[in-house]
């Protein structure tokens, strides 16, 4: 007889169904698992044996069998097709009916005792389920919380074989008492986010947090180690808008997909710093088995990077693509995958080797020639691409035993009041406007124009630095609540565009 039922596997952050189709036939005993499967979908025979004989299942293996998993040309990894497989060789032998697998997708790896364990990826697993209409899903225990985070389907969380077939078998399947029909938004964690109002001093940096985070720019803080750059960064996400629900369905799809373990989804932007001694593929995804990297993870939310001059400089050059395109494009020989990658970047650098050139307090020992290598690790064209560049400068202790700044919640308030303006205006962040619309929407009047070109002579600007510049100044133009772009604006965005320290 031949037998169906519904799998399914994760390619990079997206879920594929897959039809598993079995085949019993008489024979020289033979077990043939078809689809580019790897070893440990090929394992799943001898898991199978023992779970299905512990389980009291009477089922003949001295015979031609044959599992094929389509479409066969996508590369099928992990063991969580053990289910699906299972389901579908009872099926073929006719101890399951075959008429109710149609609707159902069966998820999960088997324990030799007949038991049902976790596998990743299963909300983009369930997503692309429900796309394709099925209305049922059986998943792992593990995964209930995950695969809940969404509605659509009807989520039948199970720990065992004999449970999971007995619901597979049904038509009527009941919808489960603990399914949660909708979207859940989880509260925030106990455990409050980093205040701006513990910075103390740095008032130009502090107002370029806030234009980072009214307009999505990318930002590079340069300091003597101590000043706060680190501080500075990691209050960033605190002062960005909460993410809106498909956002955060999509930043725990991706979190899924990457292994991780989903229970709840976040209302806060994610916030990634990977060490400088990543990989690039660890950084921007990709390897053997494609799957998501740092800039994926950092979807909707914050890449920090710390000490930008010590990354690999072959790592540092693959950020390029992604802080453009917004996805990162994984090559291989069977074909070509995209990840998505809309992240906000903020980099910390120190100005010299020994980190104190221009501090008045500590003498630099670094030659110019060191301070010249040091800082051409950072490529012209990735430095192109960081739209505020700020000095942090070390603090007198009156500065340090000063009152606090200005709170989270504050700036918070007018960088969301400002983004808003952008979705209602453009539909989308100043940081992510083109060219065509940014000159409809980023306007100037004559005095604007002859300043924007006085400051792109000046400062030697490329077609992208004069773009991004005008994208900054049209987002201090929404802070301020100004319709058009004025001189004013563009003269505040043009001091965010040097990078030279100051000497000693």
């Amino acid at each position: 007889m031949l037998a169906t039922a519904w799998g399914a596997a994760v390619v990079g952050v997206r879920g594929h169904l897959v039809r598993v189709e079995a085949d019993t036939a008489a024979g020289f005993p033979r077990f043939s698992l078809l689809g580019l499967p790897d070893s440990s979908v090929r394992e799943s025979k001898d898991r199978m044996h023992a779970a299905l004989r512990n389980c009291g299942y009477a089922f003949k293996w001295d015979r031609r069998l044959t599992v094929n998993l389509s479409p066969a040309g996508m590369p099928k990894l992990g063991p969580g097709f053990d289910l699906a497989i299972a389901a579908a060789l009872l099926a073929a032998d006719g101890e399951l009916p075959s008429g109710p697998l149609a609707s159902v997708l069966l998820v999960g790896e088997l324990a030799l005792d007949g038991g049902v364990r976790a596998v990743r990826g299963v909300l983009p697993m369930l997503l692309a389920a429900r796309e394709a209409g099925l209305s049922d899903a059986i998943v792992p225990r593990e995964n209930a919380g995950e695969a809940r985070l969404f509605g659509g389907l009807r989520i039948h969380a199970v720990e065992s074989l004999t449970k999971a077939l007995a619901i597979a078998a049904r038509e009527d399947r009941p919808v489960p008492p603990e399914e949660t029909p909708a979207v859940s938004i989880a509260a925030p964690a106990p455990e409050p986010a980093p205040d701006l109002a513990e910075v103390r001093g740095q008032p130009l940096a502090r107002r370029a947090l806030e234009i980072a985070a009214a307009g999505g720019h990318n930002l590079l803080l340069t300091g003597p180690p101590g000043a706060g750059k680190t501080m500075l960064a990691r209050r960033l996400p605190g002062l960005l808008p909460p993410l809106r629900p498909d956002e955060a369905l999509e930043a725990a799809a991706i979190h899924s997909a990457a292994g991780a373990s989903v229970q709840r989804l976040i209302v806060s932007r994610p916030f990634r710093a990977p060490h400088h001694t990543v990989s690039d593929a660890a950084l921007v995804g990709g390897g053997p088995s494609p799957r998501p990297g740092e800039v994926s993870l950092a979807h909707h939310g914050v890449l920090f990077l710390d000490e930008l001059p010590e990354f690999r400089r072959n790592v540092l050059e693959a950020l390029r693509q992604p802080l453009e395109d917004r996805i990162v494009t994984v090559a291989r020989g069977r074909g070509v995958l995209e990840l998505p990658a809309r992240f906000q970047l903020v980099a910390a650098m120190n100005p010299c080797p020994c980190g104190f050139r221009g501090d008045a307090r500590r003498p630099c020992r670094c030659t110019p020639g060191q301070v010249r290598g040091y800082r051409s690790r950072i490529s012209g064209p990735l430095l192109d691409r960081l739209d505020l560049r700020v000095t942090v400068s070390a603090l007198p202790f009156a500065d340090l035993s000063g009152p606090p700044g200005e709170t989270s919640e504050a700036v918070a308030g007018r960088a969301g009041a400002a983004r808003e303006l952008q979705y209602q205006r453009q539909g989308r962040p100043n940081a992510e406007l083109g060219p065509g619309s940014l000159r409809r929407h980023a306007t100037l009047d004559a005095e604007g124009r002859s300043f924007l070109a006085a400051v792109v002579d000046r400062l030697g600007l490329t077609g992208r630095g004069h773009d991004r510049l005008l994208r900054v100044a049209r987002t201090i133009a929404d802070l301020k609540g100004c319709r058009s772009v004025e001189a004013a604006h563009l003269a505040e965005a043009s001091q965010f565009r040097h990078f030279s320290p100051p000497d000693e």
